[in-house]
């Protein structure tokens, strides 16, 4: 979370909530404080953060083993695993897989990627009550091919299995493709582009203030305010 004063709005609304164990591992005060307030809290791995290179620098048993204890130790029911994939390999993948779910004593939310294979994700689907789909935001899955969700969907309906999106944040493929959840840092970009967000009743509108320079404090607890309307919204629509 990077929102000045949104803990009233947090302590009031009650959202859903996906961090990054990457961001939070030394820094925890603030999800310590406001947990009660979530609605229900999605851990995510940080794996994303190493795409850039950094991977190979990284001692993987030892970030699993404080993983899996701020796990432990927050009593985190809802955690996604390292999709490392491009990294290590999915055979290595698997590997950390089983190790944290052991260390931890609860099912991890495995990511699913277009290279693991559709058979792969079939198996996911049957072996987990709840997993998502990674490569949206790196553009493994490219806009073009977004149809493909409906079919992955359909076959994790038919498991009783809930997906996740990561990333995923086309508002009308919302409405098209029917994610159980997705997680979103788009409220951020309108403070940092200079421009503010509008929830409509339907969905969020983009306004470019003409001849003002945006306030950044205000700009992001409005923003804020406005995601979370349109993710109210969601949940009972969407």
């Amino acid at each position: 979370m990077n929102c000045p004063n949104c803990n009233n709005e947090i302590i009031n609304n009650k959202p859903y909530i996906l961090e990054s164990y990457y961001y939070i591992k030394n820094n925890n005060e603030w999800i310590i404080k406001m947990r009660p307030y979530f609605k229900d809290f999605l851990l995510d791995s940080g794996a994303f953060t190493y795409m850039s290179g950094k991977g190979d620098k990284v001692d993987w048993n030892k970030y699993i083993e404080q993983y899996a204890d701020f796990i432990k130790t927050h009593d985190v029911d809802y955690y996604f695993e390292l999709d490392i994939d491009s990294i290590v390999g999915y055979d290595k993948v698997k590997q950390l897989r089983r190790k944290l779910e052991t260390l931890t004593n609860k099912p991890c939310i495995p990511v699913w990627h277009k290279s693991r294979g559709l058979d792969e994700f079939k198996k996911m689907a049957k072996d987990y009550d709840y997993i998502a789909i990674g490569g949206i935001v790196t553009q493994e899955i490219k806009r073009t091919e977004y149809d493909i969700f409906k079919p992955l969907l359909k076959i994790a309906k038919e498991n009783n299995c809930k997906v996740h999106g990561l990333g995923f944040t086309n508002l009308k493929g919302l409405h098209k493709y029917k994610f159980y959840s997705v997680d979103s840092t788009a409220w951020l970009y309108g403070n940092r582009g200079g421009y503010l967000y509008k929830f409509n009743g339907k969905t969020i509108d983009k306004i470019q203030p003409k001849n003002m320079r945006l306030k950044g404090r205000e700009a992001a607890l409005h923003n804020f305010q406005e995601w979370l309307k349109f993710s109210q919204y969601a949940e009972q629509n969407l």
